[in-house]
């Protein structure tokens, strides 16, 4: 009874909290069980929940909450009928101390994503293997794996400076173990500039430490000091911008920075809004370059 406790209690502890959602409706139902779909949800919820993904212990209230959001695009990829192709939506949260409130880690869009799904075989990812046996099968399980690295990264990034090295550094060696075959792609430095490759080639890279500083500074130093002292947390999370134009001045069209500013963008207008107006225009000058997305936005606020 005391081992199966002991057992129930460390599937509790467990780092994520994530929510799988699968969307099929672009798949034709022809030929397919239709309960395929949800196994393959419950599946994936199953492994990014239960799967160890850090020697850390975590309280039941630690986890990290997430949401990934597949939407299957096609299917009988390479003539496989249990293969897909999809996008694959990621979110994730971190709490602010003192408060309700939760601020993004994470708002990314993965679209170079394709598998394959068998409801008979179970999801099983070892580091030293990221590939697996077969490309497509081990794909699934290597992308899962690389964003929950990523996200944990983020995470301890967020609480202390330069925290979430370790789990960078695993992240990339599922991007250099990453499975190489027909029909598989976004792992490579030579098939885009905006893809798993390169958002964790600069995340570790020396050129974007600023970067990494600037997000500890943002959460640690900022929002969890909102509610002690905000027109000072406030004015260091806004001069912290400074540095990231520099950056960005310096590696142009970056895919870290537009993976910064895809989970902030939010914040730093709400903080603006917030600051006097004589304040915002240098501001907003440095955000129309470095988030154009978003420039109306800002602008909006002169």
């Amino acid at each position: 009874m005391l081992l199966a406790l002991f057992s129930a209690f460390a599937t509790q502890a467990q780092e994520l909290n994530c929510i799988i959602t699968v969307l099929h409706d672009k798949i034709s139902s022809t030929g397919i069980d239709p309960t395929v779909f949800g196994t393959m949800q419950k599946s994936i919820a199953e492994f990014m929940n239960s799967h160890k993904w850090t020697s850390d212990e975590y309280a039941a209230s630690e986890k990290i909450d997430c949401n990934i959001l597949i939407n299957l695009t096609g299917n009988n990829v390479n003539s496989d009928p249990d293969s897909y192709s999809a996008t694959l939506s990621i979110q994730a949260t971190r709490p602010v101390y003192n408060s309700t409130y939760t601020s993004k880690l994470i708002d990314f869009v993965d679209k170079d994503v394709s598998f394959k799904f068998s409801p008979y075989t179970p999801m099983h990812f070892d580091d030293n293997q990221a590939s697996g046996t077969d490309p497509m099968s081990g794909n699934l399980t290597a992308i899962l794996a690389y964003y929950s690295y990523i996200v944990l990264a983020l995470d301890y990034d967020s609480f202390s400076p330069n925290g979430g090295s370790s789990y960078l550094k695993k992240a990339q060696n599922v991007v250099n173990n990453a499975p190489d075959g027909k029909g598989v792609s976004g792992w490579k430095n030579v098939e885009s500039t905006h893809n798993r490759y390169w958002i964790v080639d600069q995340m570790l890279n020396t050129r974007f430490s600023d970067v990494r500083k600037v997000w500890y500074s943002m959460h640690r130093e900022g929002l969890d000091s909102m509610y002690a002292k905000p027109t000072e947390a406030r004015n260091r999370i806004l001069s912290n911008i400074r540095k990231l134009y520099e950056v960005n001045r310096e590696n142009p069209s970056s895919v870290y920075l537009q993976f910064f500013f895809n989970a902030k963008s939010d914040e730093i207008i709400h903080l603006l809004a917030q600051a006097p107006k004589p304040e915002r225009s240098q501001y907003i000058t440095l955000l129309d370059a470095l988030d154009v997305p978003n420039l109306a936005k800002y602008n909006a606020l002169r």
